[in-house]
Parts: C-alpha cells; sequence; structure tokens
C-alpha cells in the first residue's frame, strides 16, 4: 500500500485528491497539511511514501517544507511531488533543486496523478519534456559554463552515457531499447549511477547531468 500526505491550504484540493486517491486498491491517504509547517511536522510523523506539495502555502511554503524535508535523513525514503496551478511556474527550477522527485499541475488528468504517485514510488521523477525543457533553459541562463564535477570521474563510461539518457528524460525502457539491453540492466545501471553520484533520485540526477556540462540546452530538440 502506497501512503500519501496532501499538503495544501485549500480543503476542497484535498478533499479532491482524497477521494481519487483513497478509491484505488494499492493507494491511500494517511494524513493532510494545510500549511508548510504541518506538513514538515506530519510526515515526521506518519512518514508516508508520497507528498503532494503545493508550493503556495502559509507559514512555509512548499519549497521551504521540501528542503526541509528531503535535508532529514530520517526521511530519506519520502518522495516529494510539487503541486502548482500554472505549469509554467516560476519555481521548477527551484522545485527540483530543493530535493522534489516531481512537478504536476493541479489540474492534471487523474489517471496522470494516479501514475505520478506510483512512479515516484518506483523511483522514477516526474519531468514531462515541457518542464524539462524549462529546467535546461534556467541553467542555460544561470551559468554560462557548466560547473566542474569531480564526482562524474567515479563512473564508468556507460554509466556516464545512462546518466546523459537520464538527463534528456527517457525511462528505463527507452534506455534499454537506445542501448539494446534489458530494461533491468538499464535499472541496474541508473541505480548504480546514482548511488556513486550521491543523488536522491533521478530528478536530481538530471539537474547534476545540465550542472556537470554532460548534457547541454538544446539536446531536447
Amino acid at each position: 500500500m502506497i501512503r500519501v500526505l496532501l499538503a495544501d491550504d485549500q480543503s476542497l484540493v484535498r478533499a479532491g485528491f482524497r477521494a481519487l486517491l483513497d478509491a484505488q486498491p494499492d493507494i491511500e491517504v494517511c494524513g493532510e497539511a494545510a500549511d508548510g509547517e504541518e506538513a514538515v511536522r506530519t510526515v515526521g510523523e506518519l512518514r508516508p511514501d508520497v507528498v503532494l506539495m503545493d508550493i503556495r502555502m502559509p507559514l512555509l511554503d512548499g519549497l521551504a517544507a521540501t528542503r526541509r524535508i528531503t535535508r532529514d535523513d530520517a526521511l530519506a525514503q519520502v518522495k516529494v511531488v510539487m503541486l502548482t496551478t500554472f505549469e509554467l511556474d516560476e519555481y521548477v527550477f527551484e522545485a527540483i533543486r530543493s530535493g522534489a522527485s516531481g512537478f504536476l499541475v493541479k489540474d492534471t488528468e487523474p489517471e496522470e496523478l494516479l501514475r505520478a504517485v506510483r512512479a515516484v514510488v518506483a523511483g522514477d521523477a516526474l519531468l514531462s519534456p515541457g518542464v524539462t525543457r524549462r529546467l535546461i533553459a534556467e541553467f542555460a541562463a544561470r551559468s554560462k559554463e557548466p560547473a566542474a564535477a569531480d564526482e562524474l570521474g567515479r563512473l564508468t563510461e556507460r554509466e556516464r552515457e545512462v546518466m546523459a539518457l537520464v538527463g534528456i528524460g527517457l525511462s528505463n525502457e527507452e534506455i534499454a531499447r537506445r542501448l539494446v539491453v534489458s530494461p533491468l540492466t538499464a535499472k541496474t545501471h541508473v541505480s548504480r549511477t546514482m548511488v556513486k553520484l550521491g543523488v536522491r533520485d533521478r530528478a536530481q540526477l538530471v539537474v547534476l547531468a545540465y550542472e556537470s556540462g554532460l548534457v547541454r540546452p538544446g539536446w531536447l530538440g
């Protein structure tokens, strides 16, 4: 059973998400929070698998709450998916940098929300092509030259190749087809790369791929 915590200052939004999620045989809503402070406190108490976190909340916004959660080693298994009203939200970049495993708009289709919850628990990042392009554009705007990443020296040539493919948004299945290996082998390469680099999840791996210059803006077309 996937345990989800809802963090949103609008009770109607929480009620809608709860109705959808609780109707699934493999998902249950274990708690709710109406502000960032309550979200951090409740996550510490309940240890959910996934937090659906609104960006704009009183007392403590979703970005700050996410940073507190993801920086707590005791909560390492908790995945945060950021929610916002507008897809072009200026906080996409900071949401991923803060440790979020994904980013969704609130009016996303119900099936997409369910897929998102299941995907982050499985270790996948929720970076749609549109969000990924904006993330890349933000990196390009903030830095003229890629930052050095000595950590990449720990990777094998194949692991660097896999990291680059993750960076352009490919799933394990797509990476497997590209490299002509099994999906399990692709997943193993991704997992080993994440362990070697000490990154939390695929979203953070994407960030490092661009920060290090392993992948450059424009590769997605």
